[in-house]
Formats: structure tokens, C-alpha cells, sequence
């Protein structure tokens, strides 16, 4: 087995990076008044988490690749170069899983600032009362079903999955980290969910893709290069855009100078060279010098996760700033409410590339002459509108700091938004639209294993509904609302598992399995009550829900937590009601275009003399007289 000298040298650099960060920056905690763990600790806590990280980032990478970077083969099987890339993401995944859970205990006593003796003797304790820990234990958690999963993958939408779960398995260390703290930190966390993901699929497909072509026989080299160079230009893209609001947060204006700022300026020129340096050396060193850059990249990103951000030595943030990321000192006002835009960097970024897309779709299926309903446009754009405006207008800046508006925002994510985007028909628009790979990609998605469970009638209206009552009278409601990643995961089941259900009832586009008109009027009917019901118990509930949460914000211009609760409640029982109205009205409408459709079928068949009653009826009475005769 060759060493890839290159891989050795980005290791190399990431960790000198790295140890030159922790020694150089001496004792980082002593400036916020914590204990010093030590430098041994803290230089094996930084290798650890580059261990982990660098882990993650392959094996998320090497499964992008295989997904979307290598050619498919037949009947959504993977080919011998796919499954390579998988196997090597399987072992990545293995030493993300050892890493991460080595992790656990040294981030304890990072956060601490507890030697490792105290720690050891303390773990449950000090993982309990800090979050970082918590997140490791998660990430660890994701590793190794990624690692056992990979290792049987066979199938493209089997590795389409694990490279979900690695996804998800890599945000809770980032989120859980210095993003989560202090004002502003509502943005920044937002942006690392976009500047996270889009580094590991870059440098993870690098190493899957130097692989692929030091391997003998490795089959369409030229269309897998020109996949990954349009993956990587994507990649760079969001990595500047998003990085640059984390260093902004992080950073601040002021900080930009500091240790800090200079660390963070080295990362983003190191990216920047990647296309010189790819240019240079891509003849006669593919790869090789970018893999290095990458890792230097890699090196210190997390050095900086081992400094102290320069705004949290600016300024100590309030309450509201500590909780939301912002002030709200006035009430919502009308000119508030539609003045008052904060973007949301998932929900409200992710509208927004939505509606362009469907328009950019809907413009290259006319240009060749194809139609395309404007009601359906029309719908689709309008649900991107409610998605916008619900989380990035004045209303999603007040929605976390009253359970009233939260309600109104919960009540639009979930059933007024995914009524008109399962109206626009995105999927149909999509398999018209796109090139053949993609649309291959697309098909399999919809008809896999885990979208039929997933929009199974059953399990669509259990969680459709049986989310409700889960979320908002146990405690999970109040522990959500203390952390923005937990809110916006929140936000975005709502509108995930609107969109679900009503795909079932009166979706354009087919759904794995269909269902007939009566059968989705049925199923409306049957979750219309416990909607209501919801609303009549939050109205005539006596205890605040939520109320560590609500007393800790102490807004002033909220001095009945319940009596807001209870306009909540009413909210909850009436505005389900409109959306409710235009489901039936679109389902009959749909209902009756079929049985018009239906009917003029018949009519066709009729008229030609070609119906297969009729024949049938013509034969049984040939067989008659034959056997009369």
C-alpha cells in the first residue's frame, strides 16, 4: 500500500498549526476569569479535535463524492470507484467515532478549566453542566452509525443517507461552540451550518478524488474532474460568504487586528490561493498541493477554536443578547413587525435560493417551448414569500420572545407555507428540467426505502399532528427554545413535516404511494380535530409553558405570561382554519379535474370502440354461441 505523501503533509501542517496556536496563545482562559487546564491539555485537546474533525470532513467528502461526483450505475447500484470512496469514508468515519468520544472528556475540562485528574473523577458531573461535551457524545453517536453503515452500502440512496447523518453528525460540536455565545450569535450559528458542511464536502471529496485517480483502471476521469471542479467552486463560494459573517461575529470590527483576526485572515487567504494553486500544480502534481492547502486551512480553523473570540472581550452582552443574539427593549408595532428584517441565514437564505430556482426552472422549460401552469408558480413563490417573511421579517425577530407570535409563526411554517409549496409541483418541474444525472439522482430519492416510510400516510399524520402535543406539553419546547440551533431545528421539522402530509392530500407531484381523492379527504378530516383540540387545551391550560425560559428573558412589555400563552392558544384554534379551508377547496378542485379527466378518457375510448368492458362483454358472448354450436 503506497503513502500518500501529500495526506502526510496536510496532517503534518494542521498539526504544527495547531501547536504553534496553543502555545503561542499561552493561557487563553485566565482572560475570562476560568482556571488554566494546562498546556498539555490543552495542546491534546486540539489534536483531538483536528483527529475528529479532519475524520468527519473525509468521510462526509468521500460519501459526497460517491454520491454526486462518481457516474451511478444501473438499478441505483454503486460502481467499483463509488464503492471505493464509500469504503474509505467508512474507515474516516472510524476514527471520527474514537476521536470524537475521545473528545468528550478533554472538551469537559476545556470548559472547566479543570486538569484531567479532576475531570475523570468529576465526568458525569462537568458533562452534565456544560453543552460542548453533550455535543461531542452526539457527533460521536453519528460517527459510528456512519462507520457501521458504510461498511454494507451497496446502494446510491443507502449512501445518500449516510452522508445525511454525517452531516448532522458534524454541526453539534460547531454549533455548541464560540457561535453559540454572546449577541449576534444567532447569524453566526446560522452560518456555520452553511460554512461547515460545504468544508467538509471540499476537502473530503479531495482526498476521495486523489484516490480515484492514483487507482489504476479508474473509469470517466475527465466528467468526474469537471464534477468535482463545479462541487468545489460551490464549496468556495459559501465558504467565503459564511465565513465571512462567522469572522465578522466572532472577530468584530475591532478584533480583526488581534491574534484572533490574523489567524483568521491566514485561513481565508489559504483558501483563496486553492485555484492558483490548482492551476500551477495540477499537471504534474494533481491535487497534491491542494490537499496540503486544505489542511493548513483545517489546522487553523481549529486553532481559532482554541482562542478566545475578540467580542466577547468588547463588551458583556445582556440577557436578550445572551438568549436571542439581539434586543428587543419595545413591543412589536406594525412598522416593527414589517420593518423590522433580521435574515435568517438557514430558513430565510434557503426561501430565497428556493424561489430562484423554481423561476430559473420555469424559464428554461419555456424557453424551449414547453408550459408550465402559472398557478403553480404562482403557489410556489408565494410559499417561499411565507417562509421568508415568517423567520427573517419583524416577525421572526419577535417569534422566540412571545409564545403569541411564536404561535402565529408555528401555525404559517406548518400549514399555510407547505399548502402552497406542495401546490407548485417542484418535483415535476425538477424532472422536467434537469440533466439527466440529477434527475436519475431525484427519482431515486423519491422512491427509496426511507421516503416511503417517511410519507407513509400513517406515520406523515402521527407526526404531523402528534408533534404538537409532544413538543409543547412536555419540557422539549422550553429546552428548545434556549438555544437558536435547536429553535431553527424547530422551525424547520414544522415545515418539513407540513410539507409531508400535505404532499399526500393535494400535492402535484405523485407521491410513493398515491392515494385516492376520498382516501386524502378522509385523512383531513381525521387530523382536523386534534388541531382544534390543541388549540381548546392551550387556551384552558392553568400552567406557563416554558416559563424558566420566559422569566429568564423578562421582557417588559410581557407581564402576563399566561394571558399571552392563552392568545396563543386561541391563535392555534383559529388559524388553522383558513389553511384548512383552501386544502378542501384545492382537494375537491383536484378531485373533480380528475373525474372530468376520467370521464372524457372514456368518452375517447368509447368512441373509438375501444373499451375494454365492452370487449369484454363482446367476448363472453362469442364464447356463448360457440357453445351453443
Amino acid at each position: 500500500m503506497r503513502v500518500d505523501k501529500a495526506a502526510v503533509l496536510a496532517v503534518g501542517a494542521a498539526v504544527s498549526c495547531v501547536t504553534c496556536v496553543v502555545l503561542v496563545a499561552g493561557d487563553v482562559h485566565g482572560v475570562l476569569g476560568d482556571t488554566d487546564p494546562g498546556r498539555v491539555a490543552s495542546w491534546l485537546f486540539g489534536v483531538v479535535r483536528f483527529t475528529a474533525e479532519a475524520g468527519a470532513v473525509v468521510a462526509v467528502g468521500a460519501l459526497a463524492f460517491a454520491a454526486f461526483v462518481v457516474p451511478a450505475g444501473r438499478a441505483r447500484e454503486l460502481t467499483a470507484d463509488a464503492y471505493a470512496a464509500v469504503r474509505l469514508a467508512a474507515g474516516a468515519a472510524t476514527a471520527w467515532a474514537v476521536a470524537s468520544a475521545a473528545a468528550v472528556p478533554l472538551s469537559a475540562g476545556d470548559a472547566s478549566g479543570q486538569p484531567p485528574a479532576v475531570v475523570w473523577a468529576h465526568l458525569g458531573e462537568l458533562v452534565a453542566a456544560t453543552e460542548e461535551p453533550k455535543a461531542w457524545l452526539c457527533s460521536a453517536v453519528a460517527a459510528s452509525v456512519v462507520a457501521v453503515g458504510a461498511r454494507s452500502t451497496l446502494t446510491w440512496p443507502v449512501a445518500v443517507l449516510w452522508f445525511g447523518v454525517g452531516v448532522l453528525g458534524l454541526l453539534p460540536p460547531v454549533v455548541a461552540g464560540h457561535v453559540s455565545v454572546g449577541a449576534w450569535h444567532d447569524l453566526a450559528t446560522d452560518a456555520v451550518v452553511w460554512h461547515v458542511p460545504a468544508a467538509a464536502v471540499w476537502v473530503g471529496s479531495v482526498v476521495a478524488l486523489r484516490g480515484f485517480l492514483r487507482r489504476p483502471g479508474a473509469a470517466n476521469r475527465e466528467q468526474v474532474l469537471r464534477r468535482y471542479r463545479r462541487l468545489s467552486a460551490v464549496c468556495l463560494v459559501v465558504l467565503v460568504l459564511s465565513g465571512s459573517v462567522v469572522g465578522l461575529v466572532t472577530a468584530g470590527p475591532g478584533g480583526l487586528w488581534s491574534g484572533y483576526g490574523l489567524l483568521l485572515a491566514v485561513k481565508v487567504t489559504v483558501c483563496g490561493l486553492v485555484p492558483l494553486v490548482r492551476r500551477r500544480w495540477e499537471a504534474t502534481r494533481p491535487l497534491g498541493a491542494e490537499l496540503v492547502v486544505l489542511g493548513v486551512a483545517l489546522g487553523a480553523s481549529v486553532g481559532l477554536t482554541h482562542l478566545v473570540p475578540p467580542s466577547w472581550l468588547v463588551a458583556r452582552p445582556s440577557v436578550q443578547q445572551t438568549v436571542l443574539g439581539y434586543e428587543l427593549p419595545d413591543p412589536p408595532s406594525a412598522a416593527g413587525l414589517l420593518l423590522g428584517w433580521r435574515l435568517d441565514l438557514v430558513l430565510g437564505v434557503g426561501a430565497l435560493l428556493l424561489a430562484t430556482g423554481y423561476l430559473v426552472g420555469v424559464r428554461r422549460l419555456r424557453a424551449r417551448g414547453d408550459a408550465w401552469p402559472v398557478g403553480r408558480t404562482a403557489a410556489w413563490v408565494a410559499g417561499c414569500a411565507v417562509v421568508l417573511v415568517v423567520t427573517s421579517s419583524g416577525l421572526g425577530r419577535f417569534a422566540p420572545g412571545t409564545f403569541s407570535l411564536h404561535m402565529v409563526s408555528h401555525m404559517a411554517l406548518n400549514m399555510l407555507g407547505p399548502v402552497l409549496l406542495v401546490l407548485g409541483g417542484p418535483i415535476t418541474l425538477a424532472l422536467r428540467t434537469l440533466p439527466s444525472a440529477p434527475r436519475a439522482w431525484l427519482v431515486a430519492l423519491v422512491h427509496c426505502r426511507a421516503t416511503r416510510i417517511v410519507a407513509h400516510p400513517a406515520v406523515a399524520a402521527v407526526v404531523f399532528v402528534g408533534s404538537f402535543y409532544l413538543l409543547y406539553f412536555s419540557d422539549l419546547f422550553g429546552e428548545a427554545m434556549r438555544f437558536h440551533w435547536a429553535h431553527q431545528v424547530m422551525n424547520l421539522h414544522f415545515l418539513v413535516s407540513g410539507y409531508v402530509f400535505y404532499w399526500l392530500v393535494i400535492g402535484v407531484d405523485r407521491p410513493p404511494r398515491p392515494l385516492p381523492h376520498l382516501a386524502r379527504l378522509g385523512l383531513l378530516f381525521a387530523v382536523m380535530p386534534f388541531h382544534a383540540f390543541f388549540g381548546v387545551i392551550l387556551m384552558n391550560t392553568r400552567g406557563v409553558i416554558a416559563e424558566t425560559y420566559y422569566r429568564h428573558l423578562a421582557l417588559p412589555w410581557v407581564p402576563d405570561l399566561l394571558t399571552d400563552q392563552r392568545l396563543g392558544g386561541g391563535i392555534a384554534w383559529a388559524a388553522g382554519e383558513l389553511p384548512m379551508l383552501v386544502v378542501v377547496i384545492a382537494l375537491l378542485r383536484q378531485w373533480a379535474t380528475a373525474d372530468r379527466r376520467e370521464a372524457t378518457r372514456l368518452d375517447r375510448r368509447l368512441d373509438s370502440g375501444d373499451d375494454d368492458r365492452i370487449a369484454a362483454y363482446n367476448a363472453m358472448l362469442a364464447d356463448l354461441a360457440g357453445r351453443r354450436d
